[in-house]
């Protein structure tokens, strides 16, 4: 299947992977669609939403679908009691996709024109285009709809400038901000906004996800188990684990830590296939696992009561998240970064 891509690119674009906004077709979150569906049709959804939960399971994929939803039925006590799958071939659909629809604004990471590659933020000169937007008269009536994604991104000066536009916002106006951790938002913005929290894809749907990608999910039925299980209910993770050798590499970080002797060897060679050029992909996939590995033994730690133990895992997950925004800002050395992080797992592990 060739996938023709006409939504603008953004900084956790995967090749041959849609957007958010050119999905089609919305997997899982029933329930919760069904409930903004019919807010809507009651004429009492809220201003602001938090659509929360884990990276890569469809909150962005659900926030376009309501935008197109509230855009395509502007009548709301005539809007259909359930969000309907986009029709890929409409001028809406098309106008919403490729960021040309006057009624939507989306905001992301946006590009660094020195560098030419994404910033890691999301900056104040990005919010700063809400009251733009907002200060322009809609063209039907209809609502006016901006998706923060992910808001978690916004630096202080972006989430101060985000509050003033919560604060009074203009009728027929819906913001909904994208969040992976809600305790990073600011209190204040959280206060303003309804929280929908959406969980993680149980294993059909994440298959079902997976059928429509290359390369398919494996046939195996434990290779499939061993999907499932890694990726968390997150279809970004499970493409990421099948696509870009994320199964690999997380096998292999787990037993080089899990070694009693130190693989110094096999630390070079998973250090060399994650730190290349063109291995940006494969690099953050080594950087999640060993926070992974990280939380998740503190976590044990914790519920086994030994919170010494807690405390050192929590603090090393700290530096480690540290290590990895340093690397990346200051563009160091990401084969020394990743020997340096084997080397602080098995101290620590």
């Amino acid at each position: 299947m060739i996938f023709e891509r006409i939504a603008p690119e953004q900084h956790d674009t995967l090749d041959g992977v849609p957007e958010p906004s050119e999905t089609p077709r919305l997997v899982g979150h029933r329930q919760a669609a069904e409930m903004l569906a019919a807010a809507y049709r009651s004429g009492k959804l809220p201003h602001a939403l938090i659509f929360a939960g884990p990276v890569g399971i469809g909150k962005a994929t659900l926030a376009f679908h309501l935008a197109h939803h509230l855009l395509k039925h502007p009548a709301f006590e005539q809007a259909p009691e359930r969000l309907a799958n986009p029709d890929p071939a409409s001028p809406l659909f098309r106008q919403i996709a490729t960021g040309a629809h006057p009624g939507v604004l989306h905001l992301t990471r946006p590009m660094n024109d020195k560098t030419k590659s994404f910033k890691t933020v999301v900056t104040v000169d990005e919010i700063r285009r809400v009251s733009r937007f907002l200060s322009m008269t809609s063209h039907d009536g209809s609502y006016r709809v901006v998706i923060v994604d992910p808001a978690d991104d916004m630096n202080a000066n972006a989430a101060n400038a985000l509050l003033k536009n919560l604060e009074e916002p203009p009728a027929r106006t819906l913001f909904i901000l994208i969040v992976h951790a809600p305790g990073s938002l600011l209190p204040t913005i959280r206060s303003r906004c309804q929280v929908i929290r959406l969980t993680p894809l149980d294993a059909d749907d994440l298959l079902a996800v997976l059928e429509t990608a290359e390369p398919p999910p494996p046939d195996d039925p434990a290779a499939r188990a061993a999907l499932v299980e890694r990726a968390g209910g997150s279809a970004r993770n499970a493409i990421l684990l099948t696509q870009y050798g994320g199964l690999e590499i997380a096998e292999t970080l787990d037993a080089l830590v899990a070694k009693g002797k130190s693989d110094i060897g096999g630390a070079y060679r998973l250090a060399e296939a994650v730190a290349g050029r063109d291995q940006t992909i494969q690099f953050d996939i080594f950087n999640r696992r060993a926070l992974d590995l990280l939380s998740d033994a503190a976590s044990q730690a914790a519920l086994s009561g030994d919170l010494a133990r807690a405390k050192i895992l929590s603090d090393t997950w700290h530096e480690a998240l540290d290590a990895i925004s340093e690397t990346d800002t200051y563009n160091l050395d990401k084969k020394q970064h990743a020997l340096t992080m084997i080397d602080r797992l098995k101290s620590v592990m």
